[in-house]
C-alpha cells in the first residue's frame, strides 16, 4: 500500500513537471522568444524518457517478481538501500510480499508431505486416475496388494490380470466391487470402492483397495460357529428325548444288567413302552426331515436363468397368496411396467413366497396389516425387488441371526427360508438385505447386479 502511494504521487510529481514545462515552452514561443522555447522543448522529451523508464522499471521489475512467485522461485530480493524512495519502498513492498508467499508455500508443503507419509503408511490401498487412465497417484500399499511398481497407467493392470484391467476400465463413481487376485503369492481377495473427486478443475477417480481375506476368515469362523450351534441345538432337541425315553423302556427289560422275566411284566409296561416307542419314532423322523432340509439347502439347482416380465411374475406371487389367505391387504407394483428380469422362474418365485409368508406371519393378527411388493430399477440402475410389511418387525438383536441356516424363532418350521433365499440371490449374482423398525414395517430388498 505505501509502494503504490509513493508510485503514485511520483507519477503524478512526473505529469505535473512535464505539464509545467509544456506551458512554459507554448509561453515562450508566444512572446517570440523561440531559441529559448525549443531548448525547453528540448526537457520535456527527457522528462517523458524519464518517466517511460520510471514505469517500465516499476513494470518490469513486478512482472519479474510474479514470474518468480510462478515458478516457486522465492530467493528473489531487491535492494532496499536505494536512494530512490519510491523503488525503496516499493522493494521494501515486494519483499515483504515474497516473505508471505513464501510461508504460506512452505506451510502447504509441509502439510503436503505430512498427507502424503499418512498416505504411504496407509493400510489400504489408495490410488488417483483419470479419465484418460494415468494413475497420478498411487501409495506404497496399492503397488504391493497388486504386486507391481511403479503404476503410471491402467494398462498395466494388463500384465497383472486382465480381468482387474477391464474391471477399472468400467469402474463409475461410488461403486463398490469385490475381485479375487491369484498371483504367485496366492490368492487376494479384494475389495474396490470408487469416489469422484475434484482437483484443479480436473475431474478424478479415487479407488481405495483393501485385502478383506481376513475379514473373510473370521467372518466364515464366525458362520460356522453359529451354523454349529445351531445344528448342535436342534440334534439336541431331537436326541435328548430318545435317550431318555429309550433309558426308561430299557428298566423295563433290564436289572442290573441282566433281563428280566416275562412274568414281571404287566399291561402298563406295554402301554408306556409303546408310547415311548412312539415319541422315538417321530422325534427320529423330525430329524431326518431336519437332515432333509440341510440336504436341500446345500442342493439348491443351478439358475436357468430366462427373461422374465416382472408384472407377471408378481401377479402370480398375489394369486398364491391370495388363495390361502384372501384377507390381506397385497398390493403390487412394477416401474416401469414392461419391466424384465433376467432370472430363473421358479427359484425367484420360491424366494418371493417364502419372503410373503413371512410378511404374511408378521401381519395376520393387525387390522390394517398390508404387504406390498415393488420391482423398478434404483439410482444405480440396478434391478431391484421389495417385500414390504407393516407387522410386528423384527428385533435389532436378531437381524444379524435370521440369515443363518436353521436359525428360527417360529414353533414350527426348519430356520432355512431366508437363508436358502439368500443363497438362490447370491447364485443370481444379487443380494437379499433387510430393514426392519419393530410395529412399523419391514423391507427384504431383492437387488439384482
Amino acid at each position: 500500500m505505501i509502494a503504490s502511494k509513493s508510485f503514485y504521487f511520483q507519477l503524478i510529481f512526473r505529469v505535473v513537471m512535464i505539464s509545467v514545462t509544456a506551458l512554459v515552452t507554448a509561453f515562450l514561443y508566444t512572446i517570440n522568444y523561440v531559441i529559448f522555447s525549443f531548448f525547453v522543448g528540448i526537457t520535456i522529451v527527457f522528462q517523458t524518457l524519464f518517466l517511460i523508464k520510471y514505469v517500465n522499471t516499476t513494470n518490469t521489475k513486478i512482472a519479474y517478481f510474479f514470474n518468480s512467485i510462478k515458478n516457486e522461485d522465492f530467493t528473489l530480493r531487491f535492494p532496499e538501500n536505494v536512494n530512490n524512495k519510491s523503488l525503496k519502498e516499493l522493494n521494501q513492498s515486494l519483499n515483504m510480499f515474497n516473505g508471505m508467499i513464501q510461508e504460506v508455500y512452505i506451510k502447504n508443503q509441509s502439510q503436503e508431505q505430512y498427507y502424503q507419509e499418512i498416505l504411504k503408511q496407509a493400510a489400504i490401498g489408495i490410488l488417483t486416475l483419470n479419465d484418460r487412465g494415468h494413475i497420478l497417484f498411487a501409495n506404497p500399499t496399492v503397488e504391493k496388494l497388486l504386486n507391481y511398481t511403479p503404476l503410471n497407467h491402467i494398462k498395466q493392470l494388463q500384465q497383472i490380470d486382465t480381468k482387474l484391467y477391464n474391471l477399472f476400465v468400467d469402474l463409475k463413481p461410488f461403486e463398490r466391487k469385490l475381485f479375487e487376485l491369484t498371483n504367485e503369492r496366492g490368492k487376494r481377495q479384494l475389495a474396490l470402492k470408487s469416489t469422484a473427486i475434484s482437483l484443479n478443475k480436473e475431474a478424478l477417480l479415487l479407488v481405495v483397495i483393501q485385502d478383506i481375506h481376513k475379514e473373510l476368515d473370521e467372518k466364515e469362523a464366525d458362520s460356522w460357529e453359529r451354523l454349529i450351534r445351531v445344528l448342535t441345538h436342534e440334534i439336541m432337541n431331537s436326541v435328548a428325548p430318545i435317550t431318555s425315553i429309550s433309558e426308561s423302556i430299557l428298566k423295563y427289560f433290564k436289572k442290573q444288567e441282566e433281563l428280566v422275566s416275562i412274568d414281571v411284566f404287566n399291561e402298563n409296561h406295554l402301554k408306556n413302552t409303546a408310547k415311548g416307542l412312539e415319541v422315538i419314532k417321530d422325534q427320529g423322523n423330525n430329524l431326518m426331515s431336519f437332515v432333509q432340509s440341510y440336504r436341500s439347502f446345500l442342493n439348491v439347482p443351478k439358475p436357468d436363468k430366462e427373461i422374465v416380465l416382472a408384472q407377471k411374475l408378481l401377479e402370480k406371487v398375489k394369486v398364491l397368496m391370495m388363495q390361502q389367505h384372501n384377507t390381506i391387504t397385497f398390493n403390487i407394483v412394477t416401474e416401469p411396467d414392461d419391466l424384465e428380469f433376467f432370472v430363473d422362474e421358479k427359484l425367484i418365485m420360491q424366494v418371493l413366497i417364502n419372503l410373503s409368508k413371512n410378511a404374511y406371519e408378521s401381519i395376520k393378527n393387525k387390522e390394517d396389516g398390508l404387504i406390498k411388493i415393488i420391482a423398478g430399477i434404483n439410482n444405480e440402475g440396478k434391478k431391484y425387488i421389495e417385500v414390504y410389511d407393516n407387522g410386528l418387525g423384527i428385533p435389532e438383536d436378531l437381524l444379524d441371526k435370521i440369515f443363518i441356516p436353521f436359525f428360527t424363532t417360529k414353533n414350527t418350521g426348519t430356520g432355512i427360508g431366508l437363508s436358502l433365499s439368500k443363497q438362490i440371490l447370491r447364485m443370481h449374482d444379487g443380494t437379499l438385505k433387510v430393514v426392519s423398525i419393530p410395529n412399523k414395517e419391514t423391507k427384504f430388498s431383492m437387488v439384482f447386479n
